[in-house]
Formats: structure tokens, sequence, C-alpha cells
């Protein structure tokens, strides 16, 4: 009987050679390719920006989503100065006018401000963000210390010297893994065996390859003469994303460089009303000026990150610039002689003072035939430009709708005046009380790129070639785009007396 039982039991799957091999065939087929799944998955997948609490921490290195498609892998980042020396007109990013912070040992810190970090694909990537292009340093004295300075024009980045060094980097052999990869060995990675024998070796590959034809598009930027620290040739990079002919532009469409702006006090600049924006005032919306700036650090219409913009927006909303007094003492009653021309002259353009915008024309666009400045900057923006950019996030609830062509350049308010030089919209007058001068008697050349002021002036030192082992860029303002004459006459302020002129002057620094 117990034999019978035990023959008619269900067999051990253990001792059944078919279910055991059913099992490892399961094991096989789906188990391991569904834990080796989970395992690239969590290797190679995720979006993880580098968030920071603080608001001014996110603005100098948060994250537009410019990482998705333009992002460097972090190392080749770091190694790419060691390995390119030649491109570069010194020691490292720093050598363009980029703005490093300190660390409490003195060293700098892993990364310029105005760049952002994020995972993507597996991969440690960065590029820049809107802080490279708004924030510098000034020093009061060649031999003291610099101080970063949030919202101010990058009056010492060379973003053209930065697009040219990696179009250069990128042709040349050493951009490869058998220079590099030994680079980022030497600064300490300690790759895994997947990043260094696979993960970074392709990532070299593709930013190569990417680079490349990125500088294919912009071939025009090698034409164009040079632009010098604090300034870019703003609509013309544009005119790629729509893949305008650029060997077949208009040549008057090119060599228009323009003053990166400030971008304090943004909400006085949109109530109680909408002033016109861009140095030719062809847009009247915060929020749509900064989408279409955001594209300069990188982003596309998929890969915007619209939540960490919304941050940076929020912060520019009322940020202030520092008080001219925090550095040097200001003559209050020379600055009171001075309130009364500047209202005279000046406040129906450019708003009552550094904090009050009002006024007739304050954001409003002056006719060229008026102002008279150099026209390189107008004529860049075209009304196929416009058109163009209004097909920009067709789909999306936020679509442009407010770009024009217009004839002239906007009247802007001046807070922070004395941080914004050089002055006019495309740089070419050094200082304050050389704008107050006619066009003649302005300097027909100065250097640019010196973070030392001149509290009398009202602008940076401009009249020596280096300084502290760095060579600054000297503006010829008979070159195309550099024009240094308009905003003159009479009704400028250029023809005041002498001791009119110096107490204006004193009166723009309470600015």
């Amino acid at each position: 009987m117990n034999a019978m039982q035990d023959k008619n039991m269900p067999s051990d799957p253990a001792e059944n050679p078919w279910k055991r091999r059913f099992v490892i065939l399961v094991i096989v087929t789906v188990g391991i390719p569904a834990i080796v799944g989970l395992w690239l998955l969590q290797r190679f997948g995720g979006d993880m920006p580098v968030d920071y609490k603080s608001p001014t921490e996110h603005f100098k290195y948060g994250s537009t989503g410019g990482e998705h498609e333009m992002g460097f892998p972090y190392w080749i980042w770091k190694a790419l100065p060691e390995v390119c020396p030649q491109y570069l007109p010194g020691k490292g990013y720093q050598s363009l006018g980029m703005v490093y912070e300190k660390q409490p040992d003195g060293s700098d810190k892993d990364l310029p401000i105005g760049t952002s970090k994020r995972r993507f694909q597996g991969i440690d990537r960065v590029f820049v963000n809107c802080a490279a292009c708004h924030v510098s340093t000034v020093r009061t004295a060649a031999d003291t210390a610099p101080t970063i300075v949030l919202g101010m024009p990058a009056a010492t980045f060379n973003m053209k010297g930065f697009e040219e060094f990696f179009f250069r980097c990128a042709a040349d052999p050493k951009f490869s893994k058998e220079f590099i990869l030994p680079e980022i060995e030497r600064q300490g990675a300690n790759l895994d065996l997947l990043d260094r024998y696979l993960v970074y070796p392709v990532a070299i590959a593709i930013m190569r390859d990417r680079v490349l034809a990125l500088a294919g598009r912009f071939d025009w930027v090698f034409k164009q003469k040079e632009w010098g620290p604090g300034r870019v040739d703003t609509f013309n990079s544009a005119k790629v994303i729509f893949n305008f002919p650029m060997a077949h532009l208009d040549p008057k469409e090119f060599d228009a460089p323009a003053d990166f702006p400030s971008i304090w006090r943004q909400r006085q600049r949109k109530e109680p009303k909408e002033m016109q924006l861009h140095w030719d005032g062809n847009n009247t919306t915060v929020e749509e000026r900064n989408k279409s700036a955001a594209f300069g650090t990188g982003t596309t219409p998929p890969t915007i990150d619209i939540a960490r913009i919304r941050r940076v927006e929020d912060w520019i909303m009322d940020v202030t610039p520092p008080p001219f007094s925090d550095f040097f003492p200001i003559d209050d009653k020379l600055a009171a002689k001075g309130a009364p021309i500047y209202k005279e002259y000046c406040a129906a353009c450019h708003g009552a003072s550094g904090s009050d915008f009002s006024g007739e024309h304050v954001g409003q666009v002056v006719p060229l035939a008026k102002i008279g400045t150099d026209r390189r900057r107008l004529d860049s923006y075209t009304y196929t430009l416009a058109v163009n950019q209004a097909t920009l996030y067709a789909g999306y609830p936020w679509r442009f709708t407010h770009f024009q062509k217009t004839h002239g350049y906007a009247n802007m308010p001046l807070d922070g005046l004395w941080l914004r030089a050089p002055y006019l919209h495309n740089g070419s007058v050094p200082s304050v009380r050389d704008l107050l001068e006619p066009a003649a008697k302005r300097p027909k050349s100065f250097f640019r790129g010196n973070d030392v002021y001149d509290p009398a002036r009202l602008g940076f030192v401009s009249n020596v070639p280096e300084a502290n082992g760095k060579t600054f860029f000297r503006l010829d303002t008979a070159q195309p785009g550099n024009g240094n004459g308009g905003h003159e006459g009479k009704a400028y302020g250029t023809e005041l007396p002498l001791a009119e002129k110096t107490a204006l002057v004193e009166f723009l620094k309470t600015f």
C-alpha cells in the first residue's frame, strides 16, 4: 500500500529533470535579463539635476536644461583645458573670464559660476546657465581681492573665445580617448571599469562629433571681428536654430556685438507697464525674453527646464544691485547739485532714479535716426527672424507671441548704472564721463576686461593693456559694430559745462 502511494504522489521538482530545466530556462531567459535590465536602467536611466535650496546658489549653479543636448561629460569638461591649452589665452576657463568662487582652503571651487551639473543617461554633464552672462567681479584697486556681483553684466567673460576653444579643441587630434582619459585619471577621477573602458570612450567620440557638427553651423563666428569680453552677437546665433543660410545673409547683419545686460529689478520692467526689452526693444514680455535667452544655455523646446528657469525668474524679479557707496564714497553735496541736471536731461528716458523707473519715455524705442548709435545690432535682428521666432514652442502653452522688428533702440532704466560699463548697447564708450562728451572726443580705442573700477569716471579702468598677468581686449571703435557715435547733442547733456557734467556723474553714483 505504501509503495502504491509513493508511486502515485507528485515527484519532487528537484528530482524532475524537465522541471529543473524549465526553471533554469526561466531564470536564464527572464530572470537574468530582468536583473540586467534593471541594473542598466539604474545605471543609465534617470535625469537628476543638482539642486540648491538657496535662490542665489540656484542662480549661480542651477540647471536650465541645457545639459541634455549640449552638456559636456563632467570629466571631459575638466580635462579639456589641460588637453588643449594652446587654444586658451591663459590657464583654464579663468583665462576666458569665467568667475570662480573660493573654497575655505583658498582653492577655486570645482566649477565656475554660471555652470550647472545634471546626471543624465548615466553620466554627469556640465553646461552654462544664466549666470555665465550675468555675473562678474569688481575690484576697488588692482591689489585688492575681487568682489563677485550677481546680476551685473559678465564684463570679463569672453563668450566668443569660449565657443572657439571648444570648436578648435574638437578639431585637434588630442580630442581622443588616448589623450583625454589619462588626463581625467591624472585629475583623480578614479573612474570605474565601465566608465573607463566604455562610457567615457564613447562619450568622447560622441562629443567630438557633436561639437564638430556644431562648429560647422557656427562657422560664421570665426569670420567675425572679435567681440571681446562682456559682449555677444546675440541674434545671429539665434538664426542658426532656424537653419538660416548664414553664408548668404546680408553682410550688414553680421559684426553686431552687444553688451551683456544687467538683470536686476525685472518686476519693475513689467509692472505697472511692460517695457520694450532687449537693446532694440523687440519684446515686451519678461518671461518670453527669459526663455529666448535660455537657448543660449543650450536648451531646446523639448529639453528646457521650465520649473528651474522659473526659480531664476522669481529671483531676478526683485533682486537689487549693490550700491556704489558700499565700495566708494559719494560726495553728497555734489550729487545734490547733479540731481536737477539729471531730471532735466535724463529722467524722461531713463527714470526718476535708480529705483524709480517712472518717466515718459522709459522702456520705449527711440528711432535710430534720433539716437544715432551704431546700427549693426539693430540690423542683425531682422523681420524674418522675428517671424521664425513665433514658431518656437508651437504647441506649448508658452509659445512666443511678442517678438517684433523695431527701428531703433530702447531707453533703459539705469539701476546699478555704475556696474554696467562700458556704455551704449555695444559697449563702445568706457565710462559715463566719456559718454557725456561728443563722439569726436570719446576714446577711439580702449581696453575691455579689467575689473578694477575707476570711481571718478564711473567705469572700469580702460587705459591699461594688461594687469596681474592678464591681457585685456583692445576695442577699436572704427571696426564694424563698434561705433561710439550717437547719444549726443544738447538733449543728451554732451554740451553741458564741465562743472555740471561732474555733478551729474556724482548723482549717477547713487543709482
